[in-house]
């Protein structure tokens, strides 16, 4: 009997859902403030991207070029971020995202090393890592820190067991809910907006395992559209 294939969400469209969730938050943030549901459906993009970072993990063949791309385009990224976030060309005090998602990488990398080798040199080196990432992305003021970190972690290690579902939900609640302090909305009882990335786990959970189509160009759209539109949206947002 032939084996039905699930079909559900592509890479490509995960990617597209959070670029569109990253526009309205930062739409929000910039030259659209005010309305307060651009942010929440934005708190949907990080956990994507993370899920993404893990997974491309296990698909790419060459991880090393993988985590250098990723570096590189947080450098390229830096001056539109700071823009946005401090309203000049320098502002040291929050990085960009991609350094995020780039130490939660090298995380990843390490803690596969070790899990695969199972040699005590290798164990310590991924306690070392781990170690180092969580703290650089403290003292790096890295855009969701620590917790962004803890994100991509917990997408790596909560996949492809029974009760993975069940792991991922705890573990957003915790980060989402608990770990991160930010605002509230009352009128659902002092509910912590952030939570709201809870819900990424939806589509996340549609994924089917397909790319799409127009793989290298939705590959490069993704890294580029980062810088783009921070670039055209601190340019407006100095402007007006």
């Amino acid at each position: 009997m032939e084996k039905t294939v699930r079909r559900g969400i592509s890479a490509n469209a995960l990617k597209l859902l959070a670029m569109a969730a990253m526009l309205l938050d930062h739409l929000w943030a910039t030259v659209v403030s005010g309305n307060l549901w651009m942010t929440c459906v934005g708190r949907l993009a990080f956990p994507i991207f993370a899920f993404q970072i893990a997974e491309g993990f296990f698909r790419t063949s060459d991880c090393k070029k993988y985590l250098r791309r990723l570096l590189l385009f947080a450098l390229i990224s830096e001056i539109p971020f700071n823009l946005v976030m401090g309203g000049s060309w320098l502002f040291p005090f929050h990085q960009n995202v991609l350094w995020t998602l780039a130490l939660g990488l090298w995380a990843v990398m390490a803690l596969d090393k070790a899990r695969r080798s199972g040699n005590r040199r290798d164990v310590a080196a991924a306690v070392l890592t781990v170690a180092a990432a969580l703290g650089l992305s403290v003292v790096g003021f890295t855009d969701y820190g620590l917790a962004g970190v803890l994100t991509v972690l917990l997408f790596y290690a909560a996949r492809d067991f029974r009760g993975a579902w069940l792991c991922r939900l705890a573990g957003m609640v915790l980060i989402n809910c608990v770990l991160i302090q930010g605002q509230t909305l009352p009128a659902l009882w002092d509910f912590p907006i952030q939570g709201f990335a809870v819900l990424a786990l939806i589509p996340i959970g549609l994924y089917d395992g397909r790319q799409g189509r127009g793989r290298k160009v939705m590959k490069w759209l993704g890294y580029w559209f980062y810088p783009v539109h921070l670039a055209v949206l601190g340019l407006l947002w100095l402007a007006g």
